[in-house]
């Protein structure tokens, strides 16, 4: 059994990853929930290899956190990850479905806000992912939006992505992050990411240049203390891999169209978005998604290490 972190006796670190924590090596947090429910089988478990590749090829070690069998897990080895991949019907763990499923000796994968949580609780202090939630459409109406924005105002790591998923209210996310004192950092962009798209049209107020800049805002971070929460590192999809974004736009409207008239509501509807977007574009939005991922891990993996120097 993996080494259990005197942080907490709830978490398993695995060896490698305790090691580099202890040595003040670079690590970098991925979540499972892009392997367990966001990419069809058997590529799943083949872009979940090369994403810890990626990682250990930019001079850090990779932690994908899931939980198995009622224990939260940082960093898995081949035969766990090849369990998360899978396993049919593995639960999506957010932060609050973490008691549960510890107490329950569940598994499950691990979405932006379980392993964002895990990870700090850890000590990880960089994590790489696709699109965080965010804000829906027609908030004034459902009330509803991701646990995911709440849950990294109280924690102190970055969070590198490609913005939200472009299906959400953008602008409206945006805000929100503002109100929760959650800073965003574009990476050499001057405009916030959409996801599947290079850009939003929204803009941002702070950019970066380098890897170095950004681990030098975290270690401003450190020393001016005071409440901790999470630095969203905005990293654009190349403009050569994103989505047509005509073909984005005109998907999209089609899919909240079909959302409405099936009277999809809930937690239901990003899923159900996010799938009709899969099919309607023959995949593209898929590769666009794997794309975001790839170049996220990699701008992680080089923030990691300039933080750690």
């Amino acid at each position: 059994m993996p080494e259990v972190s005197d942080v907490s006796e709830m978490l398993v670190v695995s060896d490698e990853v305790r090691e580099a924590l202890d040595r003040n090596r670079p690590v970098v947090a991925l979540e499972s929930t892009i392997t367990a429910h966001g990419l069809p089988r058997p590529r799943n478990l083949q872009v979940a290899e090369e994403l810890e590749e990626l990682v250990r090829a930019g001079g850090a070690v990779p932690a994908t956190i899931a939980v198995l069998e009622g224990r939260p897990r940082i960093g898995l080895d081949k035969a766990q990850l090849a369990q998360v991949a899978g396993e049919s019907g593995l639960r999506k763990l957010g932060h609050r479905d973490l008691a549960p499923a510890v107490a329950a000796g569940a598994s499950g994968a691990t979405t932006v806000s379980a392993t964002a949580f895990l990870a700090a609780r850890a000590g990880i202090r960089v994590f790489a992912t696709g699109g965080l939630g965010g804000v829906h459409r027609e908030w004034a109406q459902t009330q509803d939006e991701s646990a995911d924005l709440h849950l990294l105002a109280k924690v102190r790591i970055a969070v590198v992505c490609a913005g939200v998923k472009s299906v959400l209210d953008v602008p409206a996310t945006l805000q929100r992050l503002e109100t929760l004192g959650v800073g965003v950092l574009g990476f050499r962009t001057t405009e916030f990411p959409g996801f599947y798209l290079s850009s939003s049209g929204e803009p941002v107020d702070w950019t970066a240049g380098s890897a170095a800049e950004v681990a030098g805002v975290l270690r401003a971070q450190d020393a001016l203390g005071g409440p901790p929460s999470a630095l969203i590192v905005a990293n654009p999809v190349p403009a050569a891999e994103q989505l047509d974004p005509a073909l984005h736009d005109r998907v999209l409207t089609q899919a909240l169209a079909a959302c409405a008239s099936e009277g999809v509501t809930g937690q239901a509807v990003t899923p159900f978005l996010l799938d009709y977007l899969v099919r309607n574009t023959d995949g593209a939005s898929l590769e666009a998604n794997v794309a975001a991922v790839r170049g996220n891990v990699r701008l992680a993996a080089g923030i990691a290490t300039a933080y750690a120097a």
